[in-house]
Order: C-alpha cells, then structure tokens, then sequence
C-alpha cells in the first residue's frame, strides 16, 4: 500500500519552494524573449495600459507550457543538488532507500505538471493565442505610418498601396515614394511619385497627412459628360510640396479574427479534429475534381487525336510518320505558327497546373499545421516528466547546489531541447520530414539521455568525475602524470627498509637486463608488432614490484625518501608493445596505412619514453637505497651511544 512517507514531504516542500521561483523567473525569461520579438509592434503606438495589460496576460497565459518543464528542470537540478552538497542525499542512501524512492514524490508532481501544462495548451491556451494575435493585428493597423517596409509595397492603409525605397528611422522621412490610390473603378486610380516625403497621423487620428516633396501626380481623368465609357489621357501635375489627407481611423479596435480562423495554434485537440476532417474532405473533394476534368479533357481530345493519327498514315501511304520530317516540310511562316501555338499550350497547362499545386499545397500545409499542433500538446507535456528525469539524476550525480552550475547545466539542456524541437517542426512544417519524425525528434534524443542519466545516478558511477577524463585523456595523448606523495601524520607500520633495499637492486638488474634485451631505443619490428605479437609482461612485473616498494616507504617520516619518490615516473606498460589487445585490430590497424602509421610512430616514442623511465628508475633507486644505508648508518651510532 502506498503511504506518503516524511521523506517524501521533506523532498516535496524542497522542491516546491525551489518550483515556484524558478517558475516565475522562467516565465518572465520567456516573456521577455517573446517580448523582444515584436517590441517594434508596441513602441510609439500609443496604446493604453488596458490594452497592453491584455497583451502580456494573454502572453503569459500562452507560455506556461514553456515554463513549465524549464521550472521542474532547473527546480529538480537545484534541489538535489543541494540535498548531495550537504550530505543528505549521502545519509538518505546509508538508511537503504534507493534513489528511486527519494524520486517517487516529485514524480507524482511532474506528472501533475504534465496534466496542468496538457490543460493548458489544450483548453487555456489556445483561446490566449488567438486573442492574443487579435491583437497583435490590430497593433499592426494602429500607426501604419510606422509600418511601412522598405523594398515592398505595403497595403495597410485602405485604397491605397505604398512603395518606399527608403525610410529613415530617426526623422521619420521616407525617400523613392511610388503610390497607387484607387479611390473608385479602375479606371479612377492615381499614381504619385515622390522623391521623399512623411506620414503622420492628424491630432484627432481619423485621418493620416502625406506631405510629398519633388513629385509627380498621374490620374486617369475620366469624362464624366461622354457616359462614363470615354477617356481623356492621364492628367500629369508636377509639385515641389504637396499635402494629401488619407481617411484614416487611428484608434484602437478589434480586428476581426476571421482572418485567424484557419491557424491551428488557436485551436483545442477535438476542434482540431474536426476541422481537419473538413479540410481533408474538401481537399480531397478538389483533388477529385481536378482528376476528373484531366479525365474529361483526356476523352475529349482523344477520338481527335486518333482521327488525325489515322488520317496522317493514310496520307503517308502506310510510311512511318516522322515529325522532324513533317515540321521540316512547313513553310518558315507556318513553323513560327506551329511553335507558337505548342508554346502557348504548354504555358498554359503550366500556369493552370500552377495554380491547382498552389491550392493543394496551401490544403497540405494546413493539414500539417494541424498534425503538428495536435501531436505538439502531446510532446510539451510529455517534456516535463523527461526533464525531471534529466535534471534530479544529474543533481543527484554532480552534487553542486546553488544557482551557479545548475542554471548553466540547465540552460544547456533546454538549448539543445529546443534546436531540436525547433528544427523539427519547422522540417515538418515544410513537409521535408514527416510530422511524427519532426515533433518527436525532441523527446526521442532526451529521453534515452534521461534514462542513462537516472541509471547513472541510481548506480551512483563516476560519469561526471572530472579527474577520471582528464586521466584518460592524458594516457590517450601520452601526457605525463605525477605523484604526489606527502608525508603521512600517522603511520601504522614502518617501512621494512631492508626489504625494500633488496627487492630495489632485484629492480636495477632486471631494468639493465630488459633494456639490453629489448633495445628500446631503435625503431619496433613492424611484422611483430601488427601480424606477429608476443606478450610481454616482464615491464608489467617490475611495474607491479616498483609500486609496491612505492607504497612501502611512503610511511617513511624521512622528507628525502619521500622527495626522491615522487621522481618515479608514472609508467605505461603496454603502450610500448602493440596497439590493441586484440589481434584482429592490429590487423586492422596495420591495413588502414595512415591509421596504423599513426599508431607505430606513437608506440616507437612510447619506447623511447620508456627507455628513459627505466633510466630514471635505476638512478632514484640508487639514491634511495643510499639514503636508507644512511639512514640505518646513523641509527646504529645512535644506538651505539
């Protein structure tokens, strides 16, 4: 029977304390972010407090799924981090509850996180973001004299179309003006040319003054006396300065949410559902009418085209037909026809199958849009379970508190969470991968990496010991590594010097006996080493035998033994013989040529290293063995008097 335990309640308050904050200093990083994004949307449009209390409300209410796995990330990662850092974690797992168990509480929360950030998205969420686009549209349209793009022609001010080639964001000017004002028919419209010129809303905003320098004016001027079907030519003005009033209504409304009726960001998982059931029936139903009217035109055009087959066989006298025959037979003016009209027809099938691949494209993107945001409620949830997952074992595992390391680790992960999220979704969203590959590339990476975390932790493994690396990669590169051997302040046993002065000279003849035998200065036999190896374990031997003697007499009290045993050289035993252990990988090594050439320069200059230890092996045994017969010298004087 599950009973909540008082460990449970202990880990539970430290994470929530830890949870709120780190909630709340997320969610205003993020808002922040998304903030800074469409800041130029907000800055000298006037708006009110009320309007603006709405945007960030809605903002807010949006990005809680967000903040939510970041929070149980970060708040995890603190929390045992701090519980290892003072031991607590340390005497949680002397009293044999396993890390599983000190987990089970925060589990059940992050589950609960996972049900509230599912809520949100799904219920809370949506609403936001429609409002909350509701109203960055109609911020677009407050002062659309700051709107206006450079490059484009920009359509947000009614019947009319800006082009500006140029804006000045300091004064306001805008340079290389070119308006089309189409105030009634087609045949009313205007075009103005201007070298420069500004746009300014008038002090009660119902309209906006365009004062224009340098320009030209060109208006149709229609004949209203011949019946409105008569036309005069374009009415030409040349002006130095001229002021226009465009009818405007600068306040703030409420765009209508038409436009956005079609986004599937502002949509729960059941209305998604439906709507793409009807974007699929109707799609399809396009896609069915396109087919039968190829089908149509393919029956139409057939019987014709089997008439006139006929028909040329006939003329041809049973002769196979050949169209580069025929087509050299026309006259020049009638090959220019028949390219002509082949010309025209393609660009016609062309243009027409254009615009049925726009409108299935837009179909297929719509639906996608939908498969995306329906599986995406799904994967930011889920995130918030996997995050736990990675954030407590690596508390549990680094065991540094604080704001310090877990703030970074944490960073470091929701960056990598969200390149990968965010690539995959906007592959997807562009149909180069499928939709369950790109939204679930995210959790499919972290969720092996937080199962290999928890395992780690749970095994209580080195993994992130900075020393174990930095060790192995000093012996991959063949980087010396040092003793360090101090003086002990309390010894059990003394060294037994005369044991160690014996098995010290046994060293000296075996080191000059194995060099001899051995030549390790001159280059290794390239046939042995790779094709032909043979164990050698005598350097192993005397490696064993030098650290225990190494061992002994660091009990010694004596600073000039202790001095010369930290000259020993850290010795590499087997680096010197062959590459791999492994036979069939010095074969292997030996057929990759740059592969294996690396290899044996590497395993000649581990000779040579080795050449040079064993040198320096003889000579501190040699002042060891002095200093102790001193040593033992004057120990008997003592005693004598």
């Amino acid at each position: 029977m599950f009973r909540i335990k008082k460990l449970d309640i202990f880990i539970a308050k430290q994470f929530g304390l830890l949870f709120v904050g780190t909630f709340f200093i997320c969610q205003f990083v993020l808002m922040m972010q998304f903030l800074w994004q469409y800041i130029d949307r907000l800055i000298g449009k006037g708006l009110s407090m009320e309007v603006m209390a709405q945007f960030f409300w809605y903002m807010g209410l949006m990005l809680v799924p967000q903040a939510l796995p970041l929070a149980i990330l970060l708040s995890s990662l603190i929390t045992f981090g701090n519980l290892g850092e003072s031991s607590e974690l340390t005497a949680i797992k002397a009293a044999g509850i396993s890390l599983m168990q000190t987990f089970r509480s925060l589990i059940f929360i992050s589950v609960l996180a996972c049900v509230a950030s599912f809520y949100f998205q799904n219920s809370v969420g949506p609403e936001a973001n429609l409002k909350l686009r509701q109203l960055m549209l109609s911020m677009k349209q407050k002062s659309p004299e700051l709107e206006i793009p450079e490059g484009i022609f920009y359509d947000g001010i009614p019947n009319s179309n800006i082009y500006v080639q140029e804006k000045n964001m300091d004064t306001g000017k805008l340079y290389g003006i070119m308006i089309y004002r189409m105030t009634g028919s087609y045949e009313d419209q205007a075009i103005i040319l201007a070298d420069s010129g500004m746009l300014q809303a008038t002090a009660e905003k119902k309209h906006l003054k365009l004062s224009l320098w340098s320009g030209e004016w060109f208006e149709n001027m229609q004949s209203q006396e011949m019946g409105g079907s008569a036309a005069v030519p374009y009415r030409r003005e040349t002006f130095v300065y001229k002021t226009i009033l465009l009818d405007y209504d600068g306040d703030f409304n409420l765009t209508d949410a038409t436009s956005l009726s079609n986004d599937a960001r502002g949509k729960s998982l059941s209305k998604i559902h439906h709507d793409m059931d009807s974007l699929e029936h109707q799609y399809d139903s396009i896609g069915r009418s396109y087919y039968n009217q190829e089908i149509v035109n393919f029956e139409v055009l057939r019987p014709k085209t089997r008439r006139d087959s006929l028909a040329a066989i006939a003329r041809a006298g049973n002769v196979k037909y050949n169209v580069d025959s025929a087509y050299a037979k026309l006259s020049p003016d009638r090959k220019i026809q028949v390219v002509s009209g082949a010309q025209a027809a393609v660009s016609s099938q062309l243009s027409d199958l254009d615009f049925k691949g726009m409108l299935t494209n837009d179909g297929d993107r719509l639906i996608r849009q939908h498969k995306i945001e329906a599986i995406g409620k799904f994967t930011v949830a889920l995130s918030c379970v996997i995050f736990f997952f990675i954030g407590a074992p690596l508390g549990a595992i680094i065991r540094k508190g604080g704001l310090g390391i877990p703030v970074l680790i944490s960073v470091l992960v929701f960056i990598i969470y969200y390149i990968l999220d965010n690539s995959g979704y906007r592959m997807a969203r562009g149909g180069m991968w499928t939709i369950g590959f790109g939204k679930g590339l995210a959790p499919g990476v972290l969720i092996p990496v937080a199962i290999f975390f928890t395992i780690k932790a749970n095994n209580d493994s080195m993994v992130f010991n900075i020393d174990l690396y930095r060790d192995f990669f000093m012996k991959l590169f063949g980087l010396r590594l040092k003793r360090h051997i101090a003086c002990k302040e309390v010894v059990i046993n003394d060294p037994d010097y005369a044991d160690d002065v014996r098995r010290l000279a046994v060293i000296d003849s075996k080191v000059d006996e194995y060099a001899k035998r051995h030549r390790l200065k001159t280059a290794p036999n390239v046939i042995k080493v790779f094709l032909k190896y043979e164990p050698d374990h005598e350097i192993e031997r005397i490696g064993d035998v030098l650290e225990t003697i190494i061992e002994d007499l660091s009990n010694t009290k004596d600073i000039v033994v202790i001095d010369e045993l930290n000259k020993y050289p850290i010795m590499s035993v087997k680096a010197h013989t062959r590459p791999f252990d492994r036979r069939w990988l010095n074969i292997v090594a030996a057929v990759l040529v740059p592969f294996g050439a690396v290899l044996y320069l590497r395993m000649w200059r581990y000779r040579l290293r080795l050449f040079h230890d064993l040198r320096t092996v003889k000579a501190v045994g040699q002042k060891i063995t002095a200093r102790i017969r001193e040593m033992e010298r004057n120990r008997t004087k003592k005693e004598n008097i």
